[in-house]
């Protein structure tokens, strides 16, 4: 009979550690006392058909296990052979492309067949996969009668595949194993290797990840191996100081100690790899290190609830493990070391929605790097909050799930999404959408709202473009009687906490009631509301200053142009902003918002300097795409999703008002104009 794999493990550690109890063994593979039974039985069955002695067990639940079986089974796990006949395709090629990344000895095709038991013809056939996996990480795959097969190019690129291939082997069966026997590496150099690193974690007051204790050894072998060969490190693009600077990089001097010919460039890359090795404790203060990253985190958490109104408990302890995780990510994103993992097809599969909320909250994080974050760090982020959900009872999967589908525009739909996210805040709201996007749209959801009919086999409700209070009244009781059978009863802050003083002594009812309001809204109404009140009206964006009249134009580009003016005069937008707005009218009619209005716009990033508005009118009308007749064209020039829509809100108001819009466009002063624009400053 042959073990198990989990009973092979047991077996090993027992060997390995005599002295192990049940229950440690228990706790370390994660094990019922009722598996530890089954396995044990198992091996002594398998041992007793070995002509081995038995393992017995005390009351206690240590292991007795006789000497000569210690002597005879630590003998055969020394000189165990590897099993190198079951490889897939791709599995070989990882082989070929470590043994000649790390091999000291000029290679050819009787290497590869050798040590990898497979024909000549079968290893010619493996060898254009290489190729083909070189390149893809801008490498040049050779073969010469003087060095064999090499892979040359940028040494950097060398050493990220070498790791991405040492990490990918590793995580196999028997991939320990194996590297030791095809790299041919000493069990005493990675044992002397993995001492020094234990040491690195004394000084540097933290325990990195078990699996990366065990595979940095092979690492920090392959790199000097490479460093012997003649492969150097040139100058990479990185902050000398910031990696120099590190604990890290003095832990670096001491691992390196002995190898005094070892340059200044790759103590740095050594460092950095250092820093990217995840750590599951540290003692000290991350934050001190890197003091930006506890804020973008901090920004992270704030934006995850924002877009799923879901109230994280506990945040600081939270906010700790993101910035734990989050320090070595910092290097690997910004160092470009990140590498594919399985984690993220797991992911994709069974957390996918929860994925793209995280994904949609880490602006703060790519700003604090300078570069868009890799979906495989994501996948790690979304792993650590979804956890964090699980604890504290909370399930995205059991939330209903809404999107926002408006044929509109930039600003109507970011409307329209503001306002129903308000409305439900016990749904998750996770996209808004142009019709196009919606019938592209992949994630999984339960509810449609849009101005316009669509065809969707899940529930739809279709809403006005401009919600008011009483249509928003309506439309809850629409939706939740549909969903649930009934509205909820909308709970009275002021009514709660008349029957709390009734029975108990508030010390301090401002922050009383300020803490049940952010429960009951999930700590995100309130923020709104305040953040509203501070933005400006649509007559403080829009004065005599940003306005100017005119007869007639010749073209919609040239009305954009003119109405641009006053705003590139006071620099409040690029040259390039303009540009970008013609481009977006060109692929999008929907700047339209009635017969004679015009709202050309682009994104904050095409070139706003601060949040502003001008208006172009127009006595004779332009035309735009299907509208013929376009008098007024008002420039928004916004920084954020949010500081300009109640000035928006006012503007469609009064378009939506016959009598006022009339007023503006017959307005014969910027004073009678700007008078009109100060009736909606109360709105």
């Amino acid at each position: 009979m042959l073990l198990d794999i989990r009973s092979n493990c047991l077996l090993k550690e027992v060997i390995k550690n005599p002295n192990i109890s049940s229950n440690e063994l228990a706790q370390k593979f994660n094990l019922s006392k009722r598996q530890i039974n089954y396995s044990f039985s198992k091996i002594n069955d398998w041992l007793y058909e070995q002509n081995f002695p038995q393992i017995e067990r005390t009351n206690h639940g240590y292991f007795v296990v006789d000497p000569s079986l210690l002597k005879v089974l630590s003998e055969k796990e020394n000189t165990q052979s590897v099993d190198f006949y079951d490889l897939s395709k791709l599995q070989r090629v990882h082989f070929i492309i470590l043994m000649i990344l790390t091999r000291m000895d000029a290679l050819s095709l009787a290497h590869f067949t050798s040590e990898l038991k497979v024909s000549k013809n079968t290893v010619i056939d493996d060898l254009k996969k290489v190729k083909d996996i070189v390149e893809q990480h801008g490498l040049e795959y050779k073969y010469s009668r003087k060095y064999g097969y090499v892979i040359e190019g940028d040494e950097f690129q060398c050493r990220k595949l070498l790791i991405s291939i040492t990490n990918s082997i590793w995580t196999a069966d028997q991939g320990k194993e194996k590297i030791i026997q095809i790299s041919q590496l000493s069990v005493d150099e990675l044992e002397e290797f993995k001492n020094r690193l234990e040491k690195v974690e004394a000084s540097l007051n933290l325990k990195f990840t078990d699996e990366k204790l065990e595979l940095m050894p092979y690492i920090l072998i392959f790199i000097l191996r490479r460093i012997r060969k003649g492969h150097h490190i040139g100058s990479f693009n990185l902050n000398y100081n910031e990696i120099s600077g590190t604990k890290e990089y003095l832990a670096t001097e001491e691992l390196l100690h002995d190898f005094p010919n070892v340059s200044e460039e790759e103590r740095l890359f050594i460092t950095l790899n250092l820093l990217t090795t995840n750590v599951y404790w540290s003692k000290e203060e991350i934050d001190k290190e890197i003091p930006e990253l506890k804020s973008a985190l901090s920004q992270v958490i704030d934006n995850f609830e924002k877009n799923t109104f879901i109230f994280l408990k506990d945040k600081e302890q939270l906010l700790q493990k993101l910035v734990l995780h989050m320090k070595p990510a910092y290097f690997r994103i910004k160092y470009n070391l990140t590498d594919t993992n399985d984690v993220l097809d797991d992911i994709n599969k069974n957390f996918k929605e929860l994925h793209h909320l995280v994904k949609k909250s880490v602006k703060p994080l790519e700003d604090l790097i300078g570069s868009a974050i890799p979906e495989s760090e994501i996948a790690y982020l979304t792993i650590l909050i979804g956890g964090w959900l699980s604890r504290q009872g909370d399930n995205i999967s059991q939330r209903m799930k809404a999107i926002v589908v408006c044929p509109k525009g930039i600003s109507v739909s970011r409307l329209m999404y503001g306002t129903l996210r308000e409305l439900f805040p016990e749904f998750i709201f996770l996209d808004s959408l142009s019709v196009r996007e919606f019938q592209q749209y992949e994630m999984d959801y339960d509810i449609v709202f849009s101005p316009v009919y669509l065809k969707t086999n899940k529930k739809f409700f279709l809403v006005d473009h401009f919600i008011g209070a009483e249509e928003k009244r309506r439309l809850r009781k629409e939706v939740m009687s549909d969903l649930y059978g009934f509205v909820p009863e909308v709970i009275n802050v002021e009514e709660l906490m008349g029957i709390i003083e009734k029975h108990a002594v508030i010390k301090n009812k401002k922050e009383l009631y300020n803490a049940i309001q952010s429960y009951i809204h999930q700590g995100s109404n309130n923020k709104l509301e305040n953040h509203s009140i501070k933005n400006p009206n649509l007559c403080d964006l829009i004065t005599p200053s940003t306005m100017i009249f005119r007869h007639s134009v010749r073209s919609w580009e040239e009305a954009i142009k003119l109405a641009a003016q006053p705003l590139l005069k006071d620099k409040s937008i690029k040259e390039q902003y303009v540009e970008a707005m013609i481009k977006h009218c060109q692929s999008d009619p929907y700047f339209v918002i009635s017969e004679h209005v015009a709202i050309p716009h682009a994104s904050p990033d095409e070139g706003v300097n601060r949040l502003s508005m001008s208006l172009l009118k127009l006595r004779k009308g332009v035309a735009f795409e299907n509208y013929q007749s376009i008098k007024l064209i008002i420039v928004i020039a916004a920084l954020d999703k949010d500081q300009h829509l109640k000035a928006f809100m006012q503007l469609m108001n009064l378009v939506r008002n016959e009598q006022d819009l009339n007023k503006v466009l017959n307005a014969q002063s910027m004073k009678d104009l700007h008078e009109v624009l100060k009736l909606y400053a109360q709105e």
